[in-house]
């Protein structure tokens, strides 16, 4: 046990070093821990993204009003839609948006633990893990709690790729749900079935 923590203070070294010698990553860092003084450069995305939470305000301004998105906030719609749907719907609607990923992510670890079998497991995990955490660091980054990443939000930002890839470990999750609890219930349906059947 010793030598876990050990190991993991030797990685946890090696990343802060790594971390530093990269200019870009140090860029970014900065913008995260110093917004306002890299507000015209590295810090451009998290500050704007601030101004268009800070103008929704709890209702937003309408579906469309928004005034971020117009050449203020780069990447408007993708990695930063979700301050855009701040700006737009209000609080509200961006809670209900994050409530929706959460019952995503709830529903998709009962599925991995009705899985028949132990790949099932771990691909639903695997999978879930993969939307959970790509949705979280999304949320993180355009709120301004995380370093800027570059992900887009599941299921919502602009682009072909990355929606198919959901879609494709949503398919996934629907075909362990299929192999892990419908096809069970059909069985024990039929068999109950032919039990209950009178004979003559």
């Amino acid at each position: 046990m010793l030598w876990l923590g050990i190991i993991s203070f030797a990685g946890l070294g090696a990343l802060l070093i790594v971390a530093t010698q990269i200019s870009e990553r140090m860029g970014r860092l900065s913008a995260f821990l110093h917004p306002q003084s890299t507000k015209d450069d590295a810090g451009l995305q998290q500050m704007q993204a601030l101004i268009a939470w800070g103008s929704g305000g709890i209702d937003g301004l309408g579906l469309g009003n928004g005034r971020q998105k117009m050449l203020y906030l780069p990447y408007a719609h993708t990695d930063f839609i979700f301050p855009i749907i701040g700006e737009e719907l209000g609080l509200r609607f961006s809670l209900l948006v994050v409530f929706l990923f959460v019952v995503i992510i709830v529903c998709g670890i009962m599925i991995a633990l009705h899985a028949k079998d132990r790949f099932g497991l771990l691909l639903g995990c695997g999978v879930i893990s993969l939307l959970a955490l790509q949705a979280a660091v999304n949320i993180g980054v355009t709120t301004s709690l995380l370093p800027n990443k570059g992900l887009p939000l599941p299921f919502i930002s602009y682009g072909g790729s990355n929606l198919v890839a959901c879609m494709f470990g949503v398919g996934l999750l629907l075909n362990i749900y299929r192999q892990g609890v419908l096809e069970p219930a059909r069985q024990q349906n039929a068999t109950m079935r032919v039990r209950t059947t009178p004979r003559i």
